[in-house]
């Protein structure tokens, strides 16, 4: 019998074909023979306790100029899909609860969702990290402008950022002299009504900001250092950053060997891991990317990696 899997993902029309994690994944499904179907969150609903979505037939191409073609859309409960992979972006807005409120019937009646809906609204991925103190930088989670003032008093050099942030948007680092440190906190917080993230400044961002990708709490032997552009404190991608790949060192195998086992027991099959220097600053469970850029540097196939572990789980769900 043929694995249909389903996806839910920014529009396709609009992602950048060359580094898109998701049309690699697409991909690797596709060259099992699995059926392709395409939705957007728009797409899903539930009717009388039945989640249902309009969906529609995909195919996808390694091709620049043409990288997807769609058939016509059509209603069909999401329990007749096997696997439904949950690639929204951010930002984790109401909208992206209820999305994950309709998958998590959907799981219960009887599709794998990858990753689990409950596990998406549980490990914000910022504060996620947290539950590792071992493999993190000095942290304050906090709205209270007196303890963000303390914490930077504390270690001179600090990052303030949202929790709900991605992309290296609203990162702010505040240096000793505390210039604009006052606004910088009102902004944030919006005047204390919502809680941030500070950590201590890690000098090593100048070397890169490492993704290590992790499937079913293992890692991918290489990481991709996004390194930051002239004048800048933020590695990522889309801050203009620049991607170096690299074997992972002995400190990033023992962070996911603190880490793997969590992501493990809590069904997390697709995780990206941020690591600074020796530290642990994040981990990403929506919709990790960096897998084109490592399977190109690396001969790899990340994609089907992720497709086998899959497959397994759908057998020991059969099992």
């Amino acid at each position: 019998m043929t694995i249909k899997v389903g996806i839910v993902m920014d529009p396709i029309e609009s992602i950048n074909f060359k580094k898109d994690s998701s049309q690699a994944m697409l991909w690797a499904a596709q060259r099992k023979g699995w059926e392709l179907w395409y939705m957007e969150q728009q797409h899903l609903f539930s009717r009388d306790g039945l989640v249902m979505a309009e969906m529609a037939p995909l195919e996808v191409k390694m091709d620049p100029q043409c990288w997807f073609s769609r058939g016509e859309y059509r209603i069909a409960p999401l329990a007749d899909l096997d696997v439904i992979l949950m690639r929204k972006d951010p930002p984790f807005n109401n909208e992206y609860i209820y999305s994950t409120h309709l998958l998590e019937q959907a799981e219960k009646q009887g599709a794998l969702v990858v990753n689990p809906p409950q596990r998406l609204r549980d490990f914000n991925e910022k504060l996620f990290a947290t539950h590792f103190p071992q493999c993190c930088p000095p942290v304050l989670v906090t709205r209270r402008a007196d303890l963000l003032r303390r914490f930077h008093a504390e270690h001179r050099d600090v990052i303030f950022k949202p929790l709900d942030g991605m992309g290296g948007s609203q990162i702010f680092r505040i240096q000793d002299d505390g210039v604009n440190l006052g606004v910088i906190i009102e902004t944030l917080t919006r005047d204390g009504r919502e809680t941030i993230m500070a950590q201590k400044y890690i000098p090593e961002i100048l070397d890169g900001d490492k993704r290590i990708l992790m499937i079913d709490g293992e890692p991918v032997p290489y990481a991709l250092a996004r390194i930051p552009m002239a004048g800048e404190t933020r590695g990522n991608l889309a801050a203009g950053g620049t991607g170096e790949g690299r074997p992972l060192t002995d400190r990033d195998r023992w962070i996911c060997e603190q880490v793997g086992p969590t992501l493990r027991e809590q069904g997390l099959l697709f995780a990206g891991l941020d690591v600074i220097g020796d530290y642990l600053t994040e981990i990403n469970v929506t919709s990790p990317t960096c897998i084109r850029e490592l399977d190109d540097r690396f001969g790899l196939d990340i994609g089907m990696q992720l497709m086998d572990v899959i497959e397994r789980k759908l057998g020991d769900r059969a099992a």
